[in-house]
């Protein structure tokens, strides 16, 4: 990311890290298992937004609370219907290896296509949409009505 964005506050990996009580080492084994998406400066720089910050309290929440490990939760986000976020038509989405692998989130299967790289998943609706607790519920519903719809054709 050549610029970091001027429109919302964003703190650096240490301050983030100390809001929500968990080590930097922590917060890059989140990214590195996916489920996080860092805003990165030109010099590596990892910052995170008031949305990654309250996603990063659910994932504490979902681990704490309910128990699950960090494969349960990436998981849990392959689920979300990001098709239905991206407007994919049928060709592109074809083509995509998130319908490909279901055991991981969209942004994952992408960094795979595209060497690694989440150039444009932090802001990408499928991800901020996701990254948030209140929301999972009903994006699983969805989800689960698509997959049953798809199985009643086969």
């Amino acid at each position: 990311m050549s610029q970091l964005p001027q429109d919302r506050t964003i703190y650096k990996i240490g301050v983030t890290a100390e809001m929500v009580g968990v080590s930097v080492p922590t917060l890059r084994m989140y990214e590195n298992e996916g489920l996080l998406i860092p805003i990165k400066s030109d010099g590596g720089t990892r910052y995170f937004d008031e949305n990654d910050i309250a996603w990063i309290r659910c994932i504490r929440r979902m681990i704490t609370e309910l128990g699950l490990n960090l494969e349960g939760i990436r998981r849990l986000l392959a689920l979300i219907p990001c098709r239905d976020f991206k407007k994919c038509d049928d060709a592109r989405y074809a083509a995509c290896q998130a319908d490909k692998d279901v055991n991981k989130p969209c942004w994952i299967a992408r960094a795979h296509n595209v060497g690694a790289q989440l150039l444009g998943c932090h802001d990408c609706p499928a991800f901020r949409y996701s990254i948030n607790c209140e929301s999972l519920k009903s994006l699983f519903v969805i989800r689960l009505r698509q997959l049953t719809a798809a199985r009643k054709q086969n």
